[in-house]
């Protein structure tokens, strides 16, 4: 069955199976369907294999050559969870601000080192944001370029010590990735060596 055809809909809880333009099967209950702009949303099995979780699929039907109903719900669905507008709102906010700093950074000229530090930071303390090449943590501590930890200037007290250690683990994990990925490339290059 083509659920593209006219006049034809999917409700909200039937289980259905899509078959995309590219040979993908899709199969799961229908969260929401819109008959106009023909999108389907799809809460399907979990990729991670983790049982009370699900993917959610968004799916254009114009990219799909079947649909089919394997189970149409005929009852009323359940209805649908109250959302915190506001929360949402500030969730939105807080992102577009931080996409807006990282834009900041690469317009700026910042090093790549100096933004994975900056999110780094970002994760712990929230009160960190850039002036020009700098970064800036609880107006208190500033970080100049190259980053180091010797870079980390301040008042002093807790809030320096603080942020000197987050500076020193983010690079000693940085390290430690480098030195993990080229163990790795290494092994993978001897297996290669060892085949041919």
């Amino acid at each position: 069955m083509a659920a593209t055809a006219p006049g034809e809909y999917l409700s909200v809880g039937s289980n259905v199976s899509c078959l995309t333009c590219l040979g993908q099967q899709l199969q799961g209950e229908v969260v929401a369907f819109d008959y106009q702009s023909k999108m389907l949303i799809l809460k399907c099995a979990p990729s991670s294999g983790k049982p009370n979780l699900s993917d959610i699929v968004l799916i254009n039907l114009a990219c799909v050559s079947e649909v089919d109903i394997i189970n149409d719900r005929s009852e009323t669905p359940p209805p649908l969870a109250s959302l915190n507008i506001n929360k949402l709102s500030i969730r939105a906010r807080t992102e577009k601000e931080d996409k807006l700093s990282l834009a900041y950074a690469v317009s700026a000229g910042v090093s790549v080192a100096g933004q994975q530090l900056f999110q780094t930071i970002h994760k712990t303390i929230k009160d960190c944001k850039w002036q020009e090449r700098n970064i800036i943590v609880m107006d208190d501590v500033i970080i100049t370029p190259p980053y180091q930890a010797e870079n980390c200037k301040g008042k002093g007290g807790s809030a320096l010590s603080h942020v000197r250690k987050i500076v020193e683990k983010h690079f000693k994990d940085v390290e430690s990735q480098k030195s993990v990925q080229h163990s790795q490339a290494q092994t993978a290059q001897k297996d290669s060596a060892l085949t041919s």
